[in-house]
């Protein structure tokens, strides 16, 4: 079953806070910080530093606005989620090739499917693989990782953009745009 990029609900940005927070909050305790948050439901493509694909629109239904921004910095600890929700009537090859050379900018372009490399790059020179990253989970739609659909990865473990292919029907592919900062995690014992 596709990743269902379209109900980005509340829960789905509050299960990604908690699974990239583990443990970061009861650190800073008592402890003198700057916490800084913000949530809102209207990403672009821009906002995640990746042109609009030509013609498409933005995904919306009773349940999303077409994106998701959520942020949260305390101390070093950063993360930042940034979704766009996107439908096209071109085919998912199209729009994956469309993004190639955009996502390149950032690295290494990695293409995965199913949580697995396709072709020789199984990992980028700066350690980005098709599976989740820091042992973490990416929660969408009550999937518990983002490995089930076809997607283009580039950036660091830490840093990096995603494009991926949601689903298709009716002659139209709907996609999204993901950009994800992981908290660097600073405890080597693990």
């Amino acid at each position: 079953m596709p990743m269902q990029l379209r109900p980005f609900s509340i829960s789905f940005l509050v299960l990604a806070t908690a699974a990239a927070l583990s443990g970061k909050l009861a650190q800073a305790q008592n402890s003198g910080f700057n916490l800084d948050v913000h949530a809102n439901s209207h990403t672009t493509a821009k906002d995640i530093g990746l042109p609009a694909y030509p013609g498409a629109t933005i995904f919306k239904d009773k349940d999303n606005d077409g994106g998701a921004d959520l942020g949260l910095a305390l101390g070093d600890f950063h993360f930042q989620l940034k979704v766009a929700s996107y439908t096209s009537g071109d085919s998912p090859d199209r729009v994956l090739d469309f993004y190639r050379k955009p996502l390149s900018r950032f690295g290494e372009v990695l293409e995965c499917n199913r949580g697995k490399p396709i072709g020789a790059l199984v990992a980028t020179k700066s350690g980005l693989t098709c599976a989740d990253q820091q042992g973490g989970n990416i929660h969408a739609n009550g999937s518990v990782n983002s490995s089930t659909d076809h997607e283009l990865r580039a950036g660091t473990p830490h840093l990096f953009r995603i494009v991926g292919i949601d689903k298709t029907e009716n002659g139209q592919t709907r996609f999204g745009l993901v950009y994800l900062e992981l908290p660097k995690d600073d405890d080597k014992s693990k």
